[in-house]
C-alpha cells in the first residue's frame, strides 16, 4: 500500500431479498447478512456466504428485532433475556450457515431500530453484546461501541453516503424530508469525505439504484487514493 492511501471498508446490507445481492457482493468488501428475523432465509444465507468466500468478502451478523412484518425498523422493549437469546440464535444461525460455506462471522452489526436504539438504551445494548459472543461490533458512536469498547472488543465506526444527518450527527430518522440521499453525485461526495474519518462506509441495498451507486462510491474511493478492504478480514 503506497504511504498516501488509506484504508477503508465498503459494506451493505445484504440476504434481506430486496436487491441484487450478487452484483453488491462485487462491489462491497463485507456483506451486513440479514440472520432471518427482519428478513432472509437459509437458503439466502447459504448463497450469500457461498459468494461472500469465493470473493473474500467478510460476513457479518446483522441482527434485529424479531420483527419480520416491518423489517425489523420498528422498535420493541424487548426483556433484557428474550434479546440476549434472540442475538445468539442469530449469530449461531449464521455461524453454522458460514461455517457450512467455508467462511466464518466476522463481526456484528445490528439492524434497523435495534440499531438506534442500542445507540441509547444500556440494557438492550448489553443484551447485543451478552448475545453475540466477542465479535467485532461495527456501528456509530453510542453506548454500544462504548460498552463494547470497554469489554475489550474491536469496535468499528461506520458512515452513510446514503443516509443524511442531523446536527448532533445522527441519522435523520427515515420518513422525514432528507434522511434518503438519492442523488449519485452526492452519495459520492459524501462517501469521499466520510471515508478518512470511519472505518466502514455503508451503502443500503434496499435504496433505489444501490448497485450502480455502489459501484460509483468505490471508483471515487479508489480514484482518491483509498485502498479497499475489510474492516474484519479472515484470520
Amino acid at each position: 500500500m503506497a504511504p498516501h492511501q488509506q484504508r477503508i471498508d465498503l459494506n451493505a446490507d445484504l440476504g434481506e431479498e430486496v436487491t441484487d445481492d450478487a452484483a453488491l457482493l462485487a462491489v462491497v468488501t463485507s456483506a451486513n447478512l440479514a440472520c432471518g428475523y427482519h428478513a432472509g432465509s437459509l437458503e439466502i444465507m447459504r448463497a450469500v456466504c457461498t459468494e461472500a468466500a469465493r470473493r473474500g468478502v467478510s460476513v457479518g451478523a446483522q441482527v434485529s428485532y424479531a420483527d419480520r412484518e416491518n423489517f425489523g425498523r420498528v422498535a420493541r422493549d424487548v426483556p433484557y433475556d428474550l434479546l440476549r437469546e434472540q442475538v445468539a440464535d442469530q449469530v449461531g444461525v449464521l455461524s453454522q450457515v458460514a461455517g457450512e460455506c467455508g467462511t466464518a462471522v466476522r463481526y456484528l452489526k445490528p439492524h434497523g431500530a435495534l440499531y438506534h436504539r442500542v445507540l441509547d438504551d444500556a440494557e438492550q445494548a448489553a443484551a447485543v453484546l451478552d448475545g453475540s459472543g466477542d465479535l467485532p461490533v461495527l456501528g456509530m458512536p453510542g453506548v454500544l461501541l462504548d460498552e463494547a469498547r470497554a469489554r475489550g472488543r474491536a469496535v468499528f465506526h461506520e458512515g452513510f453516503p446514503d443516509r443524511g444527518y442531523t446536527p448532533e450527527g445522527r441519522l435523520v430518522p427515515r420518513g422525514e424530508p432528507g434522511a434518503l440521499v438519492e442523488e449519485e453525485p452526492v452519495i459520492v461526495a459524501q462517501a469521499v469525505a466520510l471515508a478518512g474519518r470511519v472505518d466502514s462506509l455503508c451503502l443500503h441495498g434496499d435504496s433505489p439504484g444501490a448497485v450502480q451507486h455502489a459501484s460509483a462510491v468505490r471508483e471515487a474511493l479508489v480514484r482518491a487514493g483509498h485502498e479497499l478492504r475489510p474492516f474484519a478480514p479472515e484470520v
